[in-house]
């Protein structure tokens, strides 16, 4: 049993349970699923304005960021469920169980006829989403770890640094590449495509897990606490509908958005409570006495609240105002996801230099709001080549935040808390990003109703079926409105991930040594 390969066959004591061949097989199932569920988290922003214009052309734009809130929302509030159920049941059931949910929803994507049944079928799919990014990074941990010396079979497995950096960039690359395969898909057939193509991929890999996957049963009795998860879902959807419908649906003074704010405030407060007293809550607040996951909290929340912007409204920017169709649109941002990958021999050189991870959370907030701020500048003549440079340098920025921010957390808090915390950061992002789509979203809707005029201009909203057929000086004039609201929205979150990376600073840590030292 000396074999130190990370293709190390599944044992159960003397029994085999999965060789090297099936190793392999669940390996890259299971990768090609948790690639599936990232992209899926953004790969909507690509096909967003062209599905609106299709499904909802009149009030598709005041809608659009409920196709990515919702579906980031019901991922991560239900990751810590997964995991826990996981223990009770095996990881096979609920990985099975989670493919079939985002498939369904897949379906639902592609088949919907009008925008409020593509919202409903993006829940569900987020649902499945949440327990494939949960299970399959224990998955991958425990496939493919790092081994003593002498290859001992039965020592406790601890996951592989090299797959926590590779999920951690993984995370990042899907973020960033999920507008550009959107865009090809869709120019290449249609937006329907882009959710209808995840069929046949889920189904191989569901046939390879039912089939190849078999991992040691040793169940661990866990009370579930549904409670607390129903306390935290009520709370991010009472916190995102007020984002969302404050100062457009309703007025900000509103009795309604009120009773929202007073509902998400009370909803917060009782899952504090459950957090005490239940026997085993969904997220710890023992965790809130590690100085880096206290820190990292927030400001992966301001961050995703911030970088929300920048990815999303690239593409509103490139489609609706300088005309480009998903397919080009989605090659130029592109340079985001280089950007990441970029991002890892630049976190090197600065954690070299300066010794601590913490800065490099600040460089990656100062690299986004540079970019972002800047963009707040850009018109219908910008260069693309301006615009290409501008994304390849946020990428680097988000490869650091998102991404090796997610990596060095996991390294700094305990083995046993390990999952909680992983899920407890992703439910930060994924609400600070659902917060800036609603925030954003509001800002141009806003901007619209009070600078749009002529015939694109439908009570305030941006008719972008009938953009495409105004005339040459009617249309640059509408184009250079939304335009003009993009900015907005880039300075807006520029600012903030500025914000992201001053918190930073505030994070204790030990420092580290530099290569070679």
């Amino acid at each position: 049993m000396g074999d130190k390969s990370t293709w190390a066959p599944v044992y159960d004591g003397p029994v085999l349970l999965m060789d090297t061949r099936q190793v392999k097989l669940v390996g890259a199932a299971a990768v090609t699923v948790l690639l599936l569920a990232i992209l899926d988290i953004n790969i909507v922003s690509a096909v967003a304005w062209k599905t609106v214009s299709d499904l909802d052309p009149v009030h598709g734009i005041a809608e659009l960021p409920w196709l990515t809130s919702c579906y980031a929302l019901a991922d991560c509030i239900v990751v810590p469920l997964y995991g826990r159920l996981a223990d009770e049941y095996g990881s096979k059931p609920l990985l099975l169980a989670a493919l079939g949910l985002f498939s369904a929803g897949s379906l639902g994507c592609g088949a919907a006829r009008s925008l409020t049944q593509l919202i409903a079928a993006r829940t569900v799919q987020g649902l499945g989403a949440g327990g494939l990014t949960a299970i399959t990074l224990v998955l991958t941990g425990t496939l493919f770890d790092d081994r003593d010396e002498d290859g001992d079979p039965d020592r406790t497995v601890k996951p592989s640094h090299a797959v926590g950096v590779g999920a951690a960039v993984m995370f990042g690359i899907g973020l960033a590449l999920g507008p550009t395969l959107g865009g090809l898909i869709a120019d290449s057939l249609s937006w329907r495509w882009v959710f209808l193509v995840n069929l046949p991929v889920a189904a191989a890999a569901f046939a390879v897990f039912a089939l190849a996957l078999r991992l040691p049963a040793h169940p661990v009795r866990r009370r579930i606490d549904f409670l607390g998860a129903a306390l935290l879902a009520g709370f991010g959807a009472c916190a995102l509908l007020a984002a969302q419908w404050g100062g457009s649906r309703y007025a900000w003074s509103s009795a309604e958005i009120a009773a929202l704010t007073g509902g998400a405030v009370l909803l917060a407060g009782c899952f504090v409570w459950r957090s005490l007293v239940a026997p085993e809550p969904l997220v710890s607040l023992s965790l809130l006495r590690n100085p880096v996951f206290r820190m990292m909290t927030p400001v992966s929340l301001v961050a995703g609240t911030g970088v929300a912007g920048g990815l999303f409204y690239v593409n509103g920017y490139l489609q609706v105002g300088r005309g480009l169709s998903t397919g080009r649109a989605g090659l130029l941002t592109a340079c985001t996801a280089a950007g990441v990958l970029a991002s890892v021999p630049v976190a090197k050189v600065v954690v070299d230099t300066l010794g601590k991870f913490k800065y490099l959370l600040v460089a990656a907030g100062l690299f986004e709001a540079v970019v972002l701020i800047a963009f707040g500048g850009i018109g219908t003549g910008t260069s693309y080549w301006v615009i290409g440079a501008g994304c390849f340098v946020l990428g680097i920025g988000i490869g650091q935040s998102l991404g090796l921010g997610l990596q060095y957390m996991q390294s700094s808090v305990d083995p046993a808390d390990l999952g909680v915390a992983t899920g407890s950061l992703r439910f930060a992002q994924q609400l600070g990003t659902s917060f800036g789509f609603a925030l954003y979203s509001t800002i141009v809707a806003r901007y619209l109703d009070a600078h749009l005029t002529g015939a694109a201009s439908v009570d305030g909203n941006l008719d972008t079926s009938a953009l495409r057929l105004l005339p040459a000086a009617e249309h640059r004039a509408a184009a250079g409105v939304f335009v003009n609201a993009t900015n907005v929205v880039f300075a807006v979150a520029g600012v903030l991930c500025l914000a992201a990376g001053l918190m930073a600073l505030a994070i204790r840590e030990k420092g580290h040594r530099a290569a070679g030292r």
